[in-house]
């Protein structure tokens, strides 16, 4: 097994991989002492719920724990505060309080939803346990404490810091993933590749790359796990992880979060901010078609298919945007990422570029 340790300002991030540890939950998350005390209730979605839901619960049963559920509908459209209302009330019913205890199964949107939920219910809860069962969400959104939910002005306008108490990644359920989902996730281990650790580019590019996955995630664990714990509110260096999510964010929205799932627009997104980065001759020149072949092998989406105009006016009610600027991520080399306060009418005409499709 190998252990990760984030240390949070609050709170101290154990993140746990190893292939198989599913069946180890309760013996990770529940406390040395009057383990029969606490309540537990798992959050996940509907797609996740006929494969691991059940495995957990009996685990949990076997030590004489019973746990309450709430089921939530798959899917980015889902990630509202209405869903978060529900899921309150769940809480309620079945008495968890601030001791207790709330596990999230699933991606990033049953994470995120959950974390929000574990950061307001009752000012917050106690024990918040991620278990991830997509790629995207096991290197990158389980990781770092970064929770909300959507509006309709924009993605995750509505959020919290809450930190984990434990992140337990099993590589083995990525085997349950359609080849779309786990394309998803290969969209974000580029983006480290891209802003820390060029060498990833290279293991993501071989043939047998999912063979050897799990070193790669631990990988990507580690890099996030540093750059969160030197800037945990995303005030600095953490702004770097939003890497092709600027443009990728806004092409969620304009399709309404069902057209590109959350991975194929981050993919989307990094060869925009490529493109701009080399025209304006601060990314090193050839790497928007040596990424874009990385994510054409994986069958991920590299064009921009709405009006740039639209694109830019979902940037301006993005977070990153303070006053007239916007801190804008660029890849400066391979490994190597710079942030560009840029202001927002000089964004729009770098943004021209894209209209060269």
């Amino acid at each position: 097994m190998k252990e990760l340790i984030l240390h949070g300002s609050k709170i101290e991030s154990h993140i746990l991989i190893e292939k198989g540890i599913l069946s180890k939950v309760p013996d990770i998350v529940l406390p040395k002492e009057k383990e029969e005390e606490i309540k537990i209730c798992i959050i996940t979605d509907t797609n996740v719920k006929d494969l691991y839901l059940n495995e957990i619960k009996e685990s949990f049963k076997k030590r004489g724990i019973i746990v309450s559920c709430h089921i939530i509908e798959a899917g980015e459209e889902y990630k509202t505060l209405d869903t978060v209302s529900d899921i309150y009330n769940t809480l309620v019913s079945n008495g968890i309080d601030r001791n207790d205890m709330i596990i999230a199964l699933g991606g990033g949107v049953v994470g995120d939803i959950a974390g929000f939920a574990a950061a307001t219910y009752l000012r917050g809860i106690k024990n918040l346990v991620q278990i991830p069962t997509t790629l995207l969400a096991q290197v990158d959104s389980s990781v770092g404490g970064k929770c909300g939910v959507d509006l309709l002005q924009g993605k995750n306008l509505v959020g919290a810091f809450r930190q984990p108490n434990q992140v337990i990644i099993d590589v083995n359920v990525l085997d349950s993933l359609t080849e779309d989902i786990y394309a998803a996730g290969i969209a974000e281990i580029i983006k480290y590749g891209c802003i820390w650790d060029s060498s990833i580019l290279d293991e993501v590019s071989k043939a047998d790359f999912k063979e050897n996955i799990e070193d790669t995630v631990i990988k990507c664990v580690d890099i996030k796990r540093k750059v969160v714990e030197e800037d945990e509110t995303e005030t600095g260096l953490r702004r770097i992880l939003n890497f092709g999510h600027t443009i990728g964010h806004g092409a969620e929205k304009l399709g309404n979060y069902k057209d590109l799932s959350h991975g194929e627009a981050v993919s989307v997104g990094i060869v925009a901010a490529l493109k701009m980065g080399e025209k304006m001759g601060i990314t090193v020149l050839g790497a928007t078609e040596r990424i874009g072949k990385i994510l054409q092998q994986y069958e991920l989406p590299i064009t921009l298919n709405y009006n740039i105009e639209d694109v830019y006016k979902t940037v301006l009610s993005d977070k990153k945007k303070k006053g007239n600027s916007i801190a804008f991520i660029y890849m400066k080399d391979y490994g190597k990422a710079e942030i560009v306060m840029t202001p927002i009418d000089e964004l729009k005409e770098i943004m021209k570029v894209l209209r060269e499709e």
